[in-house]
């Protein structure tokens, strides 16, 4: 772990908290991804034996702990690990307000999304064990469709049919469902406009927003309209949903804004 050799407390949070990829894993602990594959899905570009290390350092630091045993053996956020999840949500809000731009097309990231996807769904939201469908317009035909089968409170994604009717059929192009993943567009804007079709019964419709149960973050309205990728990437209409960004702000108003009333916890 990198030191800054300065004894002010900023400089010593920031040596265990700011080194790249930390933040995410422990935003994926307090997802409650436990286990090191479940840890590793929200994180796919890191390398096994980078989140290794890092997982043996944030321990080391008393971030971490492990429990269980055998394969039960899990991470788990200690006494001073839970007390920055706070700050990760305030990141995330913060994120959402001022960093949020069109996607990059390294961006569009579908490992992460259909892993968020399953962390967060409400498996009841059918009342019933319910399979959903879903098919990535513009993805090769190997990895274009997904399921999810909910059962038993468990949501699960499935690389196959798991068999029985399915229940809702979904479909879009990947980063159309990220814009509505992240909140940049609405659900119901999305399925007005055609770049998310949603086929199946009456009921199964009306579930739809329950089973996504999309987070708090994606409530927070940007602070001005998305900023253009660096480079070429996906265009989001200057993030359709968005609102106008604001015409000019004083320095006053520029200051840190508390964390909206809605965004209590992303658990």
């Amino acid at each position: 772990m990198r030191r800054y050799g300065q004894f002010c407390p900023v400089a010593k949070a920031a040596e265990i908290f700011c080194p790249r990829w930390n933040a995410l894993i422990l935003r994926n602990i307090g997802w409650g991804a436990h286990r090191f594959s479940e840890i590793r899905r929200g994180v796919p570009m890191m390398s096994p034996t980078l989140l290794s290390q890092r997982l043996r350092e944030l321990e080391g630091e008393g971030i971490l702990e492990r429990r269980g045993k055998g394969r039960a053996q899990g991470y788990h956020l200690t006494e001073a690990g839970a007390e920055f999840t706070p700050i990760i949500e305030a990141m995330g809000v913060w994120g959402q307000r001022w960093a949020r731009r069109e996607l990059a097309a390294g961006e569009a990231d579908m490992d992460l999304l259909l892993w968020g996807i399953e962390r967060s769904a409400r498996a009841d939201a059918f009342g019933r064990r319910a399979v959903v469908r879903i098919e990535f317009t513009d993805q090769p035909q190997h990895k274009a469709v997904w399921w999810y089968l909910n059962e038993d409170g468990r949501c699960q994604l499935c690389v196959d049919d798991p068999g029985g009717d399915t229940d809702l059929y979904l479909s879009a192009t990947l980063p159309d469902f990220i814009r509505v993943y992240r909140g940049d567009l609405s659900l119901a804007r999305a399925v007005d406009e055609g770049l998310l079709e949603a086929l199946g019964s009456r009921a199964a419709r009306d579930a739809l927003s329950a089973w996504l149960n999309l987070g708090p973050l994606s409530r927070v309205r940007p602070a001005r309209a998305a900023w253009p990728t660096r480079r070429g990437g996906y265009s989001a209409a200057a993030a359709a949903g968005c609102s106008a960004a604001a015409s000019q702000r004083s320095a006053s108003s520029a200051a840190m804004q508390p964390m909206p009333a809605e965004v209590t916890a992303w658990r």
